[in-house]
């Protein structure tokens, strides 16, 4: 199942969704992070063998429980709050009855019951990920959001090889982009949003077999790498971040796959690249609040499925057409707070039943709730030309990027059939 049956509108959850990592100080985070550096080992991944060294007083029924207690027990000391008990009963040798860890048969052996997975999801747990976790190399998912965990994500996780969903978003992790996650063959969801991590993103990322990728509400402030457009993914956000420069060209690559993609409020700048008219499959595509510029692309009337369109919040100017505001599936188009100084009657709020239109704080004469003139004069008097920026000029690295005349071509092509 895609993640975008289960996913909507997720600009709206972004907006909504509750912080419990507030309730830890930045020194309290500070000092478990400190915690963590000191109990790292051989450049925080495990020495070969490790799990056969650790003397371990029970039996257990295979080999690969004993491994999972280590890594488990190891975790339970790591662990400095646990307000709601989830893991008071994470003693003796049953781990298959500890709360929030799960059992099956091996995928390789069915005979062997193993750790499968681990879900703690707002447990409010404080404390960090010790790499003895590397040693639940059976799980295939990995869920702890909504805690208060802190430090960063050990390297000792690459050997989790069946992981399918990674999921520590909502805690207090700092750090580069955890590549970590790049060594896991078998991956399709990351959510890594509410925390601290910054820097650059890897363009490796977008070469993975991901179908959603969640990213929103760290501190990057890198360009999002060419690439994007080899993601498979149907859901990908980027929102409230620092994240500067175009949009990449090659998103038109995505028209097959792609069913929301959520750039609000970073730095990105430049104008919308033509290529975004060709994600045909979209339901949801939401720029606000960024730098953007110039008129929006006549492609976008290749967004037939698309419900919920956001560009307000940015330096648009030009016309806004009735091509886009009757977009068949359309249900909220706000483009408000921009420069527009022109719209068609089927922009116009109540113009159209069931479709919310917002045209507020624009440059549109005869309008109410417009910008004054002295706002709109030093920005409409210097319309960017979108066919000399940069966003617009296919990149060497996209050597085989449609041209703007070939998109508006096959548009009409397709709706004159």
């Amino acid at each position: 199942m895609r993640a975008s049956g289960c996913i909507l509108f997720i600009s709206l959850l972004i907006l909504s969704w509750f912080s419990f990592s507030l309730a830890l100080s930045d020194a309290e985070a500070s000092l478990i992070a400190h915690r963590q550096l000191l109990s790292l080992q051989e450049k925080d991944n495990l020495p070969n063998q490790y799990e056969f060294e650790v003397d371990v007083q029970v039996k257990f029924a295979n080999p690969r429980l004993k491994h999972a207690y280590v890594g488990l027990q190891a975790w339970k000391k790591a662990m400095y709050s646990d307000p709601l008990n989830f893991t008071s009963n994470w003693e003796g040798h049953d781990v298959c009855s500890y709360k929030g860890v799960f059992c099956s048969p091996a995928l390789d052996d069915p005979k062997l019951n193993v750790v499968s997975g681990v879900d703690l999801n707002h447990g409010d747990i404080a404390g960090y990920l010790p790499v003895e976790l590397g040693l639940l190399t059976d799980a295939a998912l990995f869920h702890i959001n909504s805690n208060r965990f802190c430090g960063i994500i050990p390297k000792s996780f690459e050997k989790l090889k069946l992981i399918h969903e990674f999921d520590v978003s909502n805690n207090r992790f700092v750090g580069q982009f955890p590549n970590v996650v790049l060594s896991m063959p078998n991956l399709k969801y990351l959510d890594i949003r509410y925390n601290n991590f910054e820097g650059d993103l890897p363009p490796q990322l977008f070469d993975k077999a991901l179908d959603a990728l969640f990213l929103n509400d760290n501190r990057f402030a890198s360009y999002i790498p060419d690439n994007l457009g080899k993601s498979p993914a149907s859901v990908i956000v980027f929102a409230n971040n620092n994240f500067k420069g175009c949009i990449p060209r090659s998103i038109g690559n995505m028209t097959n796959t792609l069913n929301e993609i959520v750039f609000l409020s970073n730095e990105l700048s430049g104008c919308l690249p033509p290529e975004i008219g060709l994600l045909g499959n979209a339901t949801v595509i939401d720029t606000q609040a960024n730098l953007f510029a110039g008129i929006l692309p006549t492609t976008l009337t290749g967004l037939e499925k698309v419900e919920h369109l956001d560009v307000a919040y940015n330096k648009f100017t030009g016309l806004v057409s009735d091509s886009i505001c009757r977009l068949p599936s359309l249900v909220n188009f706000t483009f408000g707070q921009n420069y527009f100084t022109g719209e068609e009657k089927g922009c116009q709020p109540g113009s159209r039943k069931g479709v919310a239109l917002d045209d507020t704080s624009n440059c549109l004469r005869g309008r109410p709730k417009q910008k004054s003139q002295k706002e709109c004069v030093p920005v409409v008097s210097k319309p960017v030309d979108c066919s000399k920026d940069k966003c617009s000029r296919p990149s060497r690295e996209s050597p085989n990027q449609l041209s703007t005349l070939h998109l508006q071509y096959l548009f009409f092509h397709h709706h004159h059939l």
